[in-house]
This record gives C-alpha cells, sequence and structure tokens, in this order.
C-alpha cells in the first residue's frame, strides 16, 4: 500500500469535495438522469495528476457517461482551477476512472443470497 502525505490527502479531499460540487451544479443538465459521486481522489506525490473515481448510477450508463466526462475533462478542469485556485498553485491534470466498488459489493451480496 503506498503512503500519501497530509498535502496529498488534504489535496486529495479537496478536488473530490470540489469535483463533486461541480457535477452537482455546473454540469446538472449536462447529465440529467444521471447520478455522479466523486468516491475517491488519488494525487500523483509531485500534485501534477488527479485520479478521480466515479460512481455512475444507473451503472447502465456509466461507461457512456464517462466517456462524455473525460471529453470535457479539460473545461472540468477550468472550472476547477476557478474555485481552487487560491489555494493550489498548480491544477493537476485530471483523469476519470469508474469507481465499480459498489456494483461489486451488490454482487457479492446476490451471489451470497444464492
Amino acid at each position: 500500500m503506498e503512503q500519501f502525505s497530509t498535502r496529498q490527502n488534504k489535496i486529495s479531499r479537496l478536488i473530490q469535495k470540489e469535483l463533486a460540487e461541480i457535477f452537482l451544479k455546473e454540469y446538472r443538465s449536462h447529465f440529467s438522469g444521471t447520478l455522479i459521486s466523486v468516491t475517491v481522489v488519488r494525487v500523483t506525490a509531485d500534485l501534477s495528476l488527479a485520479r478521480a473515481y466515479l460512481s455512475i448510477y444507473p451503472s447502465e450508463k456509466a461507461a457512456e457517461t464517462l466517456a462524455s466526462i473525460r471529453l470535457i475533462s479539460k473545461p472540468i478542469r477550468g472550472v476547477l482551477g476557478k474555485k481552487v485556485g487560491k489555494q493550489l498553485r498548480v491544477i493537476p491534470e485530471l483523469e476519470f476512472f469508474i469507481d465499480d466498488s459498489l456494483d461489486y459489493i451488490d454482487k457479492i451480496d446476490r451471489l451470497l443470497e444464492k
């Protein structure tokens, strides 16, 4: 398990909170009918890259929604920069991934019920 510095953890939490707000407020109409939760953000040691893991509901729309988010990652980074520019000198590049841990848990639950 890799160790994260306190600074990395603080920045990860800040970016997670702000991205969640961006998806909720700025891009709400863009993804109507889809719930996007930012479950985890991991920032590299040099703070140049943030990997955001998203939980997308309904999961049938996950791949399509993730593709759309990746297409607009630059504008999302721009909005993020306006929100956290005072706290961070460099706004990290954003990469988005599906966090399918909830689907995995659901699958395990269904298997256990059999």
